[in-house]
């Protein structure tokens, strides 16, 4: 049996806003093993019945089921395009045509008629309110429609509504992008909601990220002082008529019940205000006012095809109590981004007021202090009468617990749930073991990514901050990609990365940046100190590189290409003699061995500078090598090898002693492949004294821990890493799971073993960074590899390493060519089982690490290796049994 279980569209099951041609792929099934393609043929037509061909590529003798890139054609703006797939393989076997994939396109910049209208003025420029805009537009009668699309999008945040209808699930959109530069636009399919005769369209706008109150300067108008929305339906007939609604000066304005609604300080919202039917035909209007149009440039409206925030989960609350100190609370059992939903019932002008906060103190009771000055407070006003649903609009909060400060009569766990809110992407890693600790671990990382990837990999979610640091998400970007899809939700952010570089390519410290020029008084980023961190920076070479090793996508790195050469070339710029610094520096950021009171570890920034210095030119210049870019790839292959000898005369001594004795200098050096042969096996035991002097434990910060683990197991120390990984007392990351964590803290000491807090300035209780340890489960752990030579796992490296007392390890990762499993189990001390799902046309190495003798190779080939036996495997399920030496 041969068959396309599913075509793919840029990484996608389904796109809305396409304005090119998107890059193909498809999964495979097939019963056989060694199963891999030798033709495919893919057909495009406008309608799903494929009677009529827009391309047809015939049959195309290629192995290549993924990142196919057909020629270029012309597409009709707002229009659904059907795609089909059918291949053969090299066991002659011809599939059927596949499910049909479905994509709808966009409206390319030249084509927007509409323009932005707002119903602000530049005085309301220091207001946070919600309002309104409608417009009523007949359809001539008697005509069959065959469809009709909207793009949409807005300076802020909008909703859609039609005929009384809200337009798609997106929210918070259209997301936090370098607007002047970039500014997504949204598709919607609304076929089924227009009709002939009147109808009315309708939006609700509110400040967001583009005009609100953002970061921990509260600031606010950074893009812009007045929220505008712009519109364009397209709706076409049978008989090719085509009539075009767009946002103009006709439309009407009013303000919205939503009287404030920030995201740091929550949103107040008066539902005595609403006007019932405003986004319906027959509303009287005569007391609205006029829009304004506003000046901006369209050219810069891109599409969002993917990745849009959605409301992914509801979630119930597990407990309703009274702390100590009376307050009544909410337990939802999960740190979390998103909001509440609730129904309420009682009497006009009464209030529900939440209080959203992440964790209780020693007490019990409600602590708030590491919120800083953000509120996190939700205010409704009752209209009264029937019950009412409320959730926010323009907010979202990061919370587990909800103080109930104003409730009528009293609150039930019937009345509320969690509605999760993140960026939607597909799950693709799953991982399960023997320990309920460690799957507790895999969970708080998993949901550590939920609860920041809102539009922008953010570094927490709850207080006065959220901002896109660039080196959380370079340290997290492998392991959320093992997790989830994140192609394009990262490529969306690195093409703003791109933009907001310096002229001289320095990299700011966030993105979208929002810090230069506004940080006058900050005692570490003033003074223009906001660029350019060694690691944080970093994320504009690492993080593209990491997408093609996952995805095997060469256009990212085409995307990003001048932007990672521009980074490198800062370094240069300011380098002496190969080494370079710049203002400010974070090196090993909040690192356990920093002095007392300060968040600087005690790594010297000048080897963090040249250790990120050498691995970002190195991977640049592998990158200039796929692409075919010859003379950079020498130069930067040359530069690199300059680097690394000057690390090696400044860092180590004659004798081989690494001048710099900590933890984090011995992994970076041993993680980036900056220690001299000779000298390799003293700093990998220096590292195993500086652990045993910790007592087993790591006194790392942003820049070691992601590494430590592969430090030890790529040299030799498997066992080691998996100590080091299952340490229960503090710190270690399982410290925090037996805290009662549900996601990865930003200290390792956040909550301290007696309760007491870690400094409320910087105590983040959903803080990404050190769930990167999810990348060591899932590449050594499992042993899940892509091979560099044919990325995006069209080969696959397989090579577990079973350790700790861990009786079985079982893990996935659903890849571009279909699933890839991983099974282990021990049975005794010295027998293990190893079962390993390959995915049709892919082959894979496999290596079973300690293998002495073979009780069951399942008709398998193997021979010796280094540190075990290996195997090439073509695809199919294979279990192997073997003795350990």
């Amino acid at each position: 049996m041969l068959a396309v279980e599913r075509i793919t569209l840029d990484y996608e099951s389904t796109l809305s806003g396409c304005e090119t041609l998107p890059v193909l792929g498809w999964i495979i099934a097939s019963d056989q093993r060694n199963v891999e393609q030798t033709q495919w043929r893919v057909q495009i037509a406008q309608r799903a019945d494929f009677a009529t061909l827009c391309y047809d590529s015939g049959e195309v003798q290629s192995g290549e089921s993924n990142n196919i890139v057909l020629p270029a054609m012309t597409l009709m703006s707002s229009a659904f395009y059907f795609v089909r797939v059918k291949i053969r393989d090299n066991q002659g076997e011809r599939s059927d045509w596949s499910p049909v994939a479905r994509f709808l396109t966009g409206l390319p910049a030249a084509q927007w008629q509409a323009a932005f209208i707002s119903a602000e003025t530049p005085a309301d420029k220091d207001k946070s309110k919600g309002t309104l805009l409608r417009r009523v537009f007949s359809l001539p009668p008697a005509q069959a429609i065959v469809s009709a699309v909207i793009h949409t999008s807005a300076l802020g945040l909008y909703q859609l509504y039609l005929n009384g209808q809200r337009v798609g699930q997106d929210e918070l959109a259209p997301g936090w992008t370098s607007y002047h530069h970039h500014l997504r636009y949204q598709t919607y399919d609304v076929t089924a909601l227009v009709k002939s005769g009147a109808n009315a369209l309708g939006a609700m706008v509110g400040a967001g990220w583009y005009k609100g109150d953002m970061s921990f300067n509260r600031y606010r108008n950074y893009y812009g002082d007045q929220t505008a929305f712009i519109g364009q339906l397209v709706v076409r007939y049978c008989d090719g008529q085509e009539v075009i609604i767009a946002t103009d000066a006709q439309w009407q304005a009013s303000d919205a019940p939503v009287l404030f609604s920030e995201f740091y300080d929550g949103e107040i919202y008066d539902a005595r205000q609403e006007q019932p039917g405003w986004d319906r035909e027959g509303f009287d209007a005569s007391q609205w006012h006029a829009v304004s149009v506003v000046a901006a440039d369209k050219s810069v409206l891109t599409p969002q095809t993917t990745c849009a925030v959605k409301a992914i989960e509801r979630l119930a609350p597990l407990a309703i109590f009274t702390t100590p100190q009376g307050d009544t609370v909410l337990d939802f059992g999960q740190n979390m981004s998103g909001w509440v939903d609730f129904t309420v019932c009682g009497e006009r002008g009464q209030k529900v007021v939440l209080r959203h906060f992440e964790v209780l103190d020693a007490a019990g009771n409600v602590y708030l202090d590491n919120l800083r000055t953000a509120k996190q407070c939700v205010e409704y006003t009752l209209r009264g009468g029937e019950p009412e649903q409320y959730h926010p609009h323009f907010t979202f909060q990061g919370f587990r617990y909800v103080r109930v400060d104003a409730w009528p009569g009293t609150p039930t766990l019937a009345d509320f749930s969690a509605l999760v809110l993140h960026s939607a992407m597909a799950p693709t890693g799953s991982l399960e073991t023997s320990r309920e600790d460690l799957n507790q671990l895999h969970h708080n990382i998993l949901w550590g990514l939920k609860g920041n990837f809102v539009d922008v990999p953010t570094d927490c979610p709850q207080r006065d901050e959220r901002l896109g640091w660039t080196g959380d998400a370079q340290i997290f970007c492998r392991t959320a990609s093992y997790l989830m899809q994140t192609r394009n939700f990262f490529a969306k952010w690195l093409l703003d990365l791109k933009y907001d570089q310096t002229q001289e390519g320095g990299v700011p410290h966030v993105v979208p940046d929002i810090l230069t020029g506004k940080c006058d008084n900050d005692r570490f980023l003033s003074h223009g100190r906001t660029h350019s961190a060694a690691a944080w920076a970093d994320a504009a070479v690492i993080n593209p590189w990491t997408l093609y090793l996952m995805y095997g996508d060469k256009a990212i790195l085409r995307q990003q290409y001048d932007s990672m050469k521009s980074w490198v070339d800062f370094m240069r710029a300011h380098a002496v003699d190969h080494m370079w610094s710049y203002r400010l520096q974070f090196g090993d950021w909040v690192a356990l061995d920093a002095k007392e009171g300060s968040y600087f570890g005690a790594t010297p920034n000048e080897l963090t500078c040249m250790a990120y210095y050498a691995y970002s030119t190195r991977l640049f210049a592998r990158a200039a090598q796929v692409l075919g870019n010859d003379t950079d790839y020498a130069e930067y292959t040359a530069l690199h090898a300059a680097i690394v000898e000057r690390f090696q005369q400044e860092f180590f001594t004659p004798t081989g002693r690494l001048a710099v004795r900590t933890q984090t200098a011995h992994i970076l050096a041993l993680y980036f492949d900056l220690v001299p042969e000779a000298f390799r096996q003293r700093t990998v035991q220096t590292l195993l004294q500086l652990l045993e002097e910790n007592d087993g434990h790591l006194v790392t910060g942003f820049v070691g821990t992601p590494y430590f683990c592969h430090a030890l197991s790529e040299n030799g120390q498997p066992q080691a890493a998996w100590q080091l990984l299952l340490k229960e007392d503090f710190p270690s990351w399982l410290y925090q799971v037996h805290a009662g964590a549900t996601t990865i803290w930003e200290h390792w000491d956040g909550i301290k073993p007696d309760g007491s807090m870690w400094s409320p300035a910087m105590n983040s209780f959903n803080h990404y960074a050190y769930g990167a340890i999810g990348e060591w489960l899932y590449r050594a752990a499992a042993g899940i590899n892509p091979d560099e030579r044919a990325p995006g796992f069209k080969r696959i490296q397989l090579r577990p390493l079973p350790g700790g007392d861990l009786r079985w390890l079982k893990a996935s990762y659903q890849s571009n060519y279909g699933e890839i499993g991983v099974h282990w189990q021990r049975d005794g001390d010295k027998t293990l089982t190893l079962s390993v799902i390959i995915p049709p046309n892919t082959q894979a190495d496999v290596v079973l690490d300690g293998a002495r003798d073979i009780l069951h190779d399942d008709g398998v080939p193997l021979t010796s290796c280094p540190g075990g036996l290996r195997a090439t495997l073509g695809s199919g399920r294979y279990t192997f049994t073997y003795l350990l030496a």
